[in-house]
This record gives structure tokens, C-alpha cells and sequence, in this order.
């Protein structure tokens, strides 16, 4: 794929410096929406705007909705009047105002100034959800039926409406006040006969969503119940919008990120790496920087603490990274199962007793391994004496079940506290980690070799 993208975007850009327009659109009219915008992301700012006007307008909508934030701002300030408001109608309403979130105000009155009122009522009703939110990733436009229509009514207002709709696979019922009461597959109506009505063939168990659920919440759902759409309601159960699959597989996505940013101790971005700043990026870095910083002083303090102990057996110290190290590791092997386990909903609060069993017997298991083959390097390769071998694998022992208990509870305890579990991942659990090995380290040392 990768060669046949190459070759594909040197044609582009052999058709565009010979100017043959007609042969490059009718290339560009076979691709998928989502690669002809990574193929305008490789194209000069000079050269997009051209290019993007072969596009046929619903092809140049839906190619649009792919690409990020920074080309479309480009494109939006080289278009007519006349070009945003075709571009705009074309969007899906849930499309249009996620543009909206991404542009600066003064992009943003233009576009809803070209939209048309219906669209324009619309985005702002999206708009009006909390950020995050099933009711901010909806969408309004779907179609309705009602439970006394018949199958030939419905395939009708379906061919009336569908054009408009983001999906039509599933078709939700309502009653008169516009409550969800039930759904039916666009399969079951062509399989059914034509006089039937919807009550009698309608599944009336739907999952659906409140528009405050959390966006994280409402995608994983469409895992759970294997979904390719899922309607939101209102707090009195009233139909507002649907959530659709590939909106789910984007936040799914965007969670995925977050949480990775927050585990490496980062402040989260929506901007792609190539497309961020330096300045951007140190200040998305050094807060954290700074917190961890400042927090690794403790181990500087224990360390300073027990110099004096330091200078009688100048070897404890060459042992500090091996046992810091381990115990971070094991720490972080502890802590990213929970976190990876509440993020999945396979762990509760509740569960915390049985994760700390289950921890604390691999912990046994990995650290009498570790300690066992540690002191037969130690004995036969460092040829330490018998109690300082004791001293450095006995510590080992401890720290890493020490670091498991730690890594599995405080995931545990932050959720419970209303935090984030992400953000106890590897750097604060290292340094937690780091502490408490180095204060075991040294109350045994002085324990045993009396120092």
C-alpha cells in the first residue's frame, strides 16, 4: 500500500505541474475521501485550493470532513462565499460543528453566516452540550418512524428522508412525543411484507445513551453490543440524535492518545505531533517535568540521609539503579493492567481486595525469581560477601512486591477519589516506587550490617 500510495502521489503531482485537470479529477473521483485528504496534506498551499475545486461537491464535502484542522482553515479563507456555503451544506450536522470547535471565531461567523437556518439551528444545538458529551459527537439528522405505520409508509418517508441522513441502517420508532420506544433495521423492512406495521416488527429493546453520557462511555458501548449506531435521548427519553460508529472508532482514538499522553506524563493535545510547535510542546512537558522533579528530591533526601552508611560500604551503591529500576518496572507492569482494566470496565472499586491478592502472589513469584537469580550473580560474578548479597536481594524481594501493591491500589484509589487513574501511571508510581526502595534498602542494610 504504501508503494502504491507513493507512485500515486507522484502522478498527482506530475498531472498537476503538466496541468491536466480533467485526467488528476478523474483520478481523484475513484479514492476514498480519506485518502485523497492525505494526499492534500503532501500538496503546496499554493497548489490545494486548485486541486480541491476538481472535486465534485459531494466528494469535496466528505474529503473535507478528513483532513485537519490546519488545511481546512487554509481552504476555508481561499474559498468564495458561495464555495463555504456549498461546502457547508454538504457537511453532516455533527461534522459541521466539530469544524466549528476547531476554528478561530472569526472563521466561525463566517461559516454559520453561510449555512443554511435549519443547519445553522442545528450546530448550535450540538454546540450547546458539554464538551465530551454523547449530545457533542451526535448527530441530529436520522430518520423517524412511528409505530402505526405500515412497511410500504416507512420505506417511503426512509426514500424521502434517507438522502439527508447520516445512516439509515437502523431506523428508530418513537410515539408522539418523540420518545424512543423501539427500533427497526432497514433488513427487517425489505423482508418484511409491505402492509405489516412497524409496532409488530419492531425490536422494542434499544440500548440508547443520555446526551450528558461521557463520549468515552457511549464508544464503548458500540463494542459491547456490537453497534453500528446508537440513538441519544434526553433526560425525559425523548429522541434527539444518534451516535454513528466512525464518530465511536474517532473518540475511541482520541481517548487512546490522551491516555497515553497522561501515562508518559504529558498534557493532552488534539494537534498531530509534526504539526505542533516546540513552544507548544514544552508546555504541554514541563509541568509535569516540574511536579516529577520536585518529587524525586525525596529520594535525593533518603539518599543524604543515610550517607554516613554510604561511606562504610561504598558497594550498597552500586546497587541504588538496579533496585530503583526494577521496582519502577515492577510497579508499572502493575499499574497499567489496573488502569488498562477500569478503562475497560473489567474493574471496580470493589474488586480492589482481589487485585491486591492477586498482585501480592505474582509479586511473591517475581521477586523470589528475581532475588534467586540475583544472588547467584552477585555470589559468583561480584563475589560480594554472603551478607551483603543477603542485604541486596533481600531488599529486591521486598521492593518489588512493595511496587506491585503500589502500582494495582492507587489506580484504584484515584478513580475512587474522582481523578484520572491514567495520571498514577509509570512516572508517579517510579518515583513513589523509588522512595520506598531506597528506604527499605537502607533499614535493611543497617539492620543486618549494622551500619
Amino acid at each position: 500500500m504504501a508503494e502504491v500510495y507513493t507512485n500515486l502521489k507522484k502522478t498527482v503531482l506530475t498531472l498537476i505541474e503538466e496541468k491536466s485537470f480533467q485526467r488528476l479529477r478523474d483520478i481523484l473521483i475513484t479514492m476514498p475521501p480519506a485518502d485523497i485528504a492525505a494526499l492534500f496534506s503532501e500538496l503546496s498551499e499554493k497548489s490545494l485550493p486548485l486541486v480541491f475545486r476538481l472535486l465534485p461537491k459531494d466528494l469535496a464535502a466528505e474529503t473535507f470532513v478528513e483532513m485537519d484542522s490546519d488545511l481546512q482553515h487554509h481552504l476555508i479563507q481561499g474559498f468564495s462565499d458561495a464555495e463555504l456555503q456549498a461546502v457547508v451544506n454538504e457537511l453532516y450536522v455533527d461534522d459541521a460543528a466539530a469544524l466549528i470547535e476547531e476554528m478561530p471565531a472569526n472563521v466561525v461567523k463566517r461559516i454559520l453566516r453561510q449555512a443554511d437556518p435549519e443547519t445553522r439551528r442545528q450546530i448550535n444545538e450540538i454546540l450547546k452540550y458539554p464538551e465530551d458529551s454523547a449530545g457533542s459527537i451526535m448527530t441530529t439528522e436520522f430518520v423517524s418512524l412511528r409505530a402505526h405505520m405500515t412497511v410500504a409508509d416507512a420505506i417511503k418517508r426512509i426514500r424521502q428522508l434517507g438522502v439527508d441522513s447520516e445512516t439509515i441502517n437502523a431506523c428508530y420508532v418513537t410515539d408522539d412525543g418523540r420518545r424512543l420506544i423501539g427500533v427497526v433495521s432497514i433488513r427487517t423492512l425489505i423482508l418484511a411484507n409491505e402492509n405489516d406495521r412497524i409496532e409488530k416488527i419492531m425490536n422494542r429493546y434499544v440500548v440508547s445513551v443520555r446526551t450528558t453520557e461521557d463520549q468515552e462511555t457511549v464508544a464503548k458501548m458500540f463494542a459491547k453490543y456490537d453497534l453500528t449506531v446508537l440513538p441519544v435521548v434526553d433526560g425525559e427519553g425523548r429522541l434527539v440524535g444518534i451516535v454513528t460508529v466512525d464518530d465511536a472508532i474517532d473518540v475511541l482514538q482520541e481517548e487512546t492518545t490522551e491516555d497515553f499522553e497522561k501515562m508518559a506524563a504529558i498534557t493532552p493535545t488534539d494537534r498531530p505531533y509534526l504539526k505542533t510547535s516546540v513552544l507548544e510542546i514544552w508546555k504541554s512537558r514541563i509541568p509535569w517535568l516540574l511536579v516529577l522533579m520536585i518529587s524525586a528530591t525525596f529520594t535525593g533526601l533518603i539518599i543524604s540521609h543515610f550517607e554516613d552508611a554510604l561511606k562504610t560500604y561504598v558497594l550498597l551503591t552500586a546497587y541504588i539503579p538496579m533496585l530503583m529500576d526494577t521496582g519502577g518496572n515492577s510497579g508499572s507492569q502493575a499499574s497499567v493492567t489496573v488502569i488498562r482494566g477500569l478503562s475497560l470496565n473489567e474493574l471496580e472499586f470493589r474488586d480492589l481486595f482481589r487485585i491486591v491478592w492477586k498482585e501480592f502472589q505474582v509479586a511473591i513469584l517475581a521477586g523470589a525469581t528475581l532475588a534467586a537469580i540475583n544472588f547467584v550473580k552477585l555470589m559468583f560474578f561480584d563475589q560480594v560477601t554472603l551478607l551483603v548479597a543477603f542485604v541486596i536481594c533481600l531488599t529486591l524481594f521486598l521492593t518489588v512486591c512493595v511496587a506491585k501493591l503500589t502500582g494495582c491500589i492507587f489506580p484504584m484509589l484515584a478513580q475512587k477519589a474522582g481523578f484520572d487513574p491514567v495520571v498514577m501511571a509509570s512516572p508517579f508510581i517510579t518515583t513513589i516506587v523509588d522512595a520506598l526502595s531506597l528506604l527499605i534498602y537502607f533499614r535493611i542494610a543497617t539492620m543486618i550490617l549494622g551500619i
